[in-house]
């Protein structure tokens, strides 16, 4: 008799499952207001967040494929929002970042952000914190599995 798996018990099937949830929900806050794909959220917050960065490392950074990350950098750059550098190091590379008006689309974003998250942290009360400490030990995990 061939074992059954139940997925809605299987690690890699859940975690997908919230992931995909999460993403769709924050997706609906930013969205209507802004109109971006996941993708070109992704690349926008970590722009964001680091001011300049190569397309490979916000790939890496966001765990998004070469492709996504080409397709959103190429949308928020007909928007004005994002624009190119060849790297002084890499002249194969170009390093990437928020024009004025990208520091002003993510800077609206932002605050919406921070309540989202709160609010779902919110549910959790003081587990919260086990919460962020268990993912930082997946996150742990799966990067020694990684790299063997």
């Amino acid at each position: 008799m061939m074992a059954k798996l139940h997925l809605e018990q299987f690690l890699p099937y859940r975690l997908n499952r919230i992931a995909a949830v999460v993403s769709q929900e924050f997706r609906a806050v930013y969205g209507p207001h802004h109109d971006l794909t996941v993708p070109e959220w992704r690349v926008l917050a970590t722009l964001g967040q680091f001011e300049e960065m190569g397309a490979k490392a916000i790939g890496r950074h966001s765990s998004m494929h070469k492709t996504k990350v080409s397709r959103a950098v190429s949308a928020l750059e007909e928007r004005r929002w994002l624009k190119r550098r060849r790297s002084v190091d890499d002249r194969r590379e170009e390093i990437l970042s928020l024009t004025a008006l990208g520091r002003t689309a993510y800077g609206e974003i932002i605050p919406r952000a921070v309540a989202f998250e709160a609010a779902i942290l919110e549910a959790f009360g003081p587990e919260a914190s086990s919460l962020f400490k268990a993912l930082d030990r997946l996150e742990e995990v799966l990067k020694i599995r990684s790299s063997r």
